[in-house]
């Protein structure tokens, strides 16, 4: 059996979160359900459960292909090019909003 390899892992960063909550919902007075870190630049999005699924909005205008979970406790990854969600072994929850 073959286990899929997300092949944009040099891409992912330290990145800090630039906010606290989705970027351009905050912007707009939007809500939310869930964040998303983007592992390139820290830019914080909301999920596809959302009404304005920023986080995948983000990646395809810049074509940053990792997200992290912004979530407490949560510490998955996604890949949109790879379709591919896994974890790093090791690697912790990412700062998340309170």
């Amino acid at each position: 059996m073959t286990t899929a390899v997300c092949r944009h892992l040099d891409t992912i960063t330290d990145a800090p979160p630039i906010a606290d909550g989705c970027v351009e919902c905050l912007a707009i007075g939007a809500w939310w359900v869930h964040l998303r870190r983007c592992t390139t630049c820290g830019h914080i999005g909301c999920c596809d459960s959302s009404p304005n699924k920023h986080a995948t909005k983000h990646a395809l205008a810049t074509s940053h292909p990792v997200i992290q979970s912004f979530e407490p406790g949560e510490d998955w990854y996604y890949c949109y090019p790879d379709d591919l969600l896994f974890e790093i072994p090791g690697q912790g929850p990412s700062p998340s909003h309170s």
